[in-house]
This record gives structure tokens, C-alpha cells and sequence, in this order.
């Protein structure tokens, strides 16, 4: 059993430096490349991953954006207004999924990817309408434009426009559904991505790491690795954190998920069993540790992955 305390620790500044660069891996990864790839030649609707908090209005990559939108890029009310929608939409979206309707009827939605109780990044996507376009709707948007003083032609706008992809609202819905799947399925990567960024640069504290690795469905204390390390407890403690980022209790903790993951695929395999062969002693322990590190339950992840 571990000798330090269970309580979720804090965030330290290694852990934060850990997650923003866990975005940029993630965007570059093959399993975000893939899903991409297949979520926009199946729907026709774009996808991005980015951080939170942008500072300027987000752009698909060229080929996926709505070309209304493409259109209207260079219009400063319509950069300000879809700034302000996105900023709105994400401030909402911190727990889960949220769709908003903009400018011309065009909605956004935004999607948390979050590890544990930590909100990492979004998915996004949009420039969809969810209903059939008319021309009285296109009348109105052209007075705005008129108002706006606006030099868009308004006949290439239009025809853009009308040519907006439209999806059910029902489809739709089951459409964020399948990203909201696949976020979780993220949070889960960067979880492994955050000890794999930890892996420190000192042999003590990597040979620890090694052990702990290879030991972690055993009872393992800190006083006992710290031996491995050649330190003194509260030394090693110390010195732990510094090359990992996070205490010896949440790394281990995070180890011992990761691998719960890989057993969880398995339908015939009960929680309870999976918990005490990770190396968790209850599973109320286990439970809590999963849902710190990738954000809900074991059920939860497990029903998840059977929907895929």
C-alpha cells in the first residue's frame, strides 16, 4: 500500500506545462490525424483540436471551411462576431458538449477534452447549417451586410450561402455524440502523453519510474522505491516531483489507470477484478483515481468504448 496521502493533488507548474504540450502532440498524433480524416470525408463538416482560450478567431484548414465563411473572412464585424460566438460557446462547453447558433444561421459547436477534472482543449467544429436556407433568410443577411458596409459581392455570397452543408438537427446531435466519444478517447492518450513528457532526466528518479512500472500491481510504498533510487524518502519525495511533475502517489495512481484501460476493453472481465489486479486495495479507491485521471468512471469509460 502506498504511504502517502490519497487526496487529488494540486496542480503543480510542471503538470501545466505538461498539458499545453500534450495539445500539440495530440494535434500531430496519428489517432487525431485519422479521426480527422475520416470525421470530414464522412460528414463533410470540419474538425479542430486546439487549446483553450484562443486569442483570435479560429479557422479550419482551407479546404474544410464553409466557403460563406471563407467569403465573409475579411469582414471585421463578422471576424468580431464569430470571436465573440466561439468565446461564448467554449465558456460553455466546460463540462460538456455546446452548440450555438451565429451569424447567417451558422451554428459551433465545441467539444471538452478534459483529463481528470482538467480542461485541456476542444474539438471543434461547425459552419452547418440546421435547417433548410430560403431566400427571406438570405434578405436579412444581406442587410446586415449592407449595414455592416460590407464590399462582399452579395451574389457569390449568396450562392455560397445556399450551398452551406445542412444536417437534421437529430444527425447532427448524434454527430457530436461520436466526437464527444472520441474527446474522452483523447483524454485518455494525453493522460499517457503526460507521463511519457515526465519522464525525467536523472537515472535515480528513471530507474524509480522503471520499478514502478514493472511493481505497480504490487503493494509499493514510497519508502521502498525511494531505496531503489538510492535517496532518502523525504529526499527522494522532493526530488520526485521536481522530475515528474506530480507526486508519487498521482503517478502511480496514473500508471496503474492507463493499464486498467487496456483491461476495461475486456467485457468478460469484472471492475472489482480489474481494480486489485492494477494494484488499487478497494474499489472505491480505484474509482476515484479513475475518474481523476480520465474524467469518469470506469463503467462510464467502459459503456464508452462499447459504443464505438
Amino acid at each position: 500500500m502506498m504511504t502517502e496521502s490519497l487526496k487529488s493533488p494540486p496542480r503543480t507548474a510542471g503538470v501545466k506545462r505538461a498539458e499545453k504540450g500534450v495539445v500539440t502532440l495530440l494535434t500531430e498524433s496519428k489517432v487525431y490525424r485519422d479521426y480527422e480524416r475520416a470525421f470530414v470525408a464522412g460528414t463533410g463538416l470540419p474538425l479542430l483540436l486546439h487549446a483553450p482560450e484562443m486569442l483570435t478567431v479560429i479557422r479550419y484548414v482551407r479546404k474544410q471551411e464553409n466557403p460563406f465563411c471563407t467569403l465573409m473572412a475579411d469582414t471585421a464585424q463578422w471576424c468580431t462576431a464569430s470571436y465573440n460566438l466561439q468565446r461564448k460557446v467554449e465558456s460553455e462547453a466546460q463540462l460538456a458538449p455546446r452548440t450555438l447558433k451565429g451569424f447567417a444561421g451558422l451554428c459551433e459547436t465545441s467539444v471538452p477534452v478534459r483529463i481528470g477534472e482538467n480542461l485541456i482543449a476542444f474539438l471543434q467544429t461547425g459552419q452547418v447549417l440546421l435547417h433548410q436556407p430560403d431566400r427571406s433568410q438570405f434578405e436579412a443577411i444581406a442587410r446586415i451586410l449592407a449595414a455592416w458596409g460590407s464590399q462582399v459581392d452579395l451574389k457569390v455570397a449568396e450562392e455560397a450561402w445556399f450551398n452551406s452543408r445542412v444536417i437534421a438537427p437529430r444527425q447532427y446531435e448524434a454527430l457530436i455524440h461520436l466526437i464527444d466519444i472520441f474527446a474522452h478517447n483523447l483524454a485518455s492518450c494525453g493522460n499517457l502523453l503526460i507521463l511519457n513528457q515526465q519522464k525525467p532526466e536523472r537515472p535515480e528518479i528513471s530507474k524509480a519510474c522503471f520499478f514502478i512500472d514493472q511493481h505497480s500491481s504490487d503493494e509499493i510504498s514510497l519508502a521502498a522505491v525511494a531505496i531503489v533510487a538510492g535517496m532518502s524518502a523525504n529526499y527522494f519525495s522532493g526530488k520526485f516531483v521536481e522530475a515528474t511533475g506530480v507526486n508519487f502517489v498521482e503517478y502511480v495512481s496514473r500508471v496503474r489507470v492507463g493499464k486498467a484501460r487496456d483491461f476495461l476493453q475486456n467485457p468478460d472481465l469484472r471492475i472489482s477484478e480489474i481494480a486489485f489486479d492494477v494494484g488499487f486495495q478497494s474499489l472505491s479507491q480505484f474509482n476515484r483515481a479513475f475518474k481523476r485521471v480520465e474524467g469518469c468512471s470506469p463503467r462510464e469509460f467502459r459503456a464508452a468504448d462499447t459504443t464505438i
